[in-house]
């Protein structure tokens, strides 16, 4: 299983952001909000007990505006309160602005072996449009200085068809990112997300055959320069593949602790799954963090739900999934979705033997319609497919 924390402000809200952060007003209550962490990882003990923690991703937000000795203290605690495996990979989310050298090492000598970097463009212009508190010359000497804290594993998230932008543009972009030499590259399409300022006034992207160009020809670069897709929107250098977000396309088990974080937890004994999620806003996080009324939206998942779940995130995956961890995961033999599957390799989206299920260059260009082969009659038509990678 992995852990997720999350930290819930950031320096500014940004138009296309629909994830839970906020805007720091004033100072943010550090040692209250690591204090709430720890408790609530504290209630958690029971669910937990005994399962090892490959990874642990911090998120946000923006997590490194944390002093490296709250990240300190917080993984300490961590290490108290679970079975931390050794070799876990713990990534911290970092945004271009908040990179001193200085503090990197010393986030890098708490426990921090990866860094994913928040950079989205290398152009000014569409950094300015985005809402980003950095310029182009930031992004790269964050970069450089991640490196030079001692960082030899750290991510790129690099958005694609943003408002206005060229392919010569995106590619540019692209150029940029891989002579920075990161060991992962997230290379993800922008999407207007409801409820952020972008939904509400949207702004003009490309057209569909500009982002289909940009789509492929980055595509192309990045796997030129010796990158692996080994997922919808995600590229590694060898060895170097996101463990934790391979868990959650993997339809492991994973625990959230923090505002608004999520949680899914099977447990063998009953044969059940079981979703929850924590208060979102801050406030109401911080006092309840020590009480059952921290959970909220309890509730099992179905059979169906089940089924569903695991085809959204291991479909994603360009190796596809074994049968066997169909069966282990969902806790039901695969001939319950056969004539789905039969469906879907009758029109050329998936391959199948009796072992391995994946899909078809067909099916990856148009894993949306996969899906919904997958969904209930009544809930087709919606739009399925998650957007973050890390």
């Amino acid at each position: 299983m992995t852990l997720y924390i999350h930290f819930p402000w950031c320096v500014k809200k940004c138009p296309y952001c629909d994830f839970n952060s906020h805007a720091v007003r004033d100072e943010i209550p550090e040692k209250q909000y690591i204090n709430a962490l720890i408790a609530d990882l504290e209630q958690h003990a029971p669910d937990i007990w005994g399962r090892a923690i490959e990874s642990i991703f911090i998120g946000g937000g923006t997590p490194s505006l944390i002093s490296a000795a709250g990240i300190d203290r917080l993984l300490g605690q961590v290490r108290a309160l679970s079975k931390l495996e050794p070799t876990a990979e713990i990534t911290l989310e970092a945004n271009p602005g908040t990179f001193e050298q200085q503090r990197f090492q010393d986030f890098r000598s708490a426990g921090i072996n990866r860094l994913s970097i928040g950079i989205q463009s290398f152009n000014d212009k569409h950094l300015q449009t985005l809402g980003r508190i950095h310029d182009a010359s930031n992004a790269i000497a964050a970069c450089e200085t991640a490196k030079r804290a001692g960082f030899d594993n750290f991510n790129i998230d690099l958005m694609h068809g943003l408002p206005d932008q060229t392919t010569h543009e995106a590619m540019q972009d692209v150029k940029q990112a891989i002579a920075l030499q990161p060991t992962h590259l997230s290379y993800y399409q922008l999407t207007l997300e409801p409820n952020t300022l972008f939904a509400a006034n949207p702004p003009t992207l490309p057209d569909e055959d500009t982002l289909a160009d940009i789509q492929e020809q980055g595509r192309q670069l990045i796997s030129a320069a010796g990158f692996v897709q080994y997922e919808v929107s995600a590229y590694a250098q060898s060895g170097k593949q996101c463990h934790h977000n391979l868990n959650y396309w993997r339809f492991g088990d994973y625990l959230g602790i923090g505002a608004g974080a999520h949680s899914k937890l099977s447990f063998p004994a009953d044969n059940s799954i079981v979703r929850h999620s924590k208060p979102r806003h801050p406030a109401e996080y911080l006092k309840t963090a020590s009480t059952a009324d921290r959970i909220r939206g309890l509730q099992a998942v179905t059979e169906e739900e089940v089924r569903l779940e695991f085809m959204m995130n291991a479909l994603r995956l360009t190796d596809g999934f074994a049968v066997h961890d169909f069966e282990q995961r969902t806790g039901e033999h695969i001939a319950v979705i056969r004539a789905t599957l039969e469906k879907a390799e009758s029109e050329g989206l998936l391959t199948r033997t009796m072992q391995h299920i994946q899909t078809t260059a067909h099916g990856a260009q148009y894993l949306d319609t996969l899906l919904q082969l997958f969904m209930p009659q009544e809930q087709r038509g919606k739009r399925v497919i998650p957007i973050n990678s890390v």
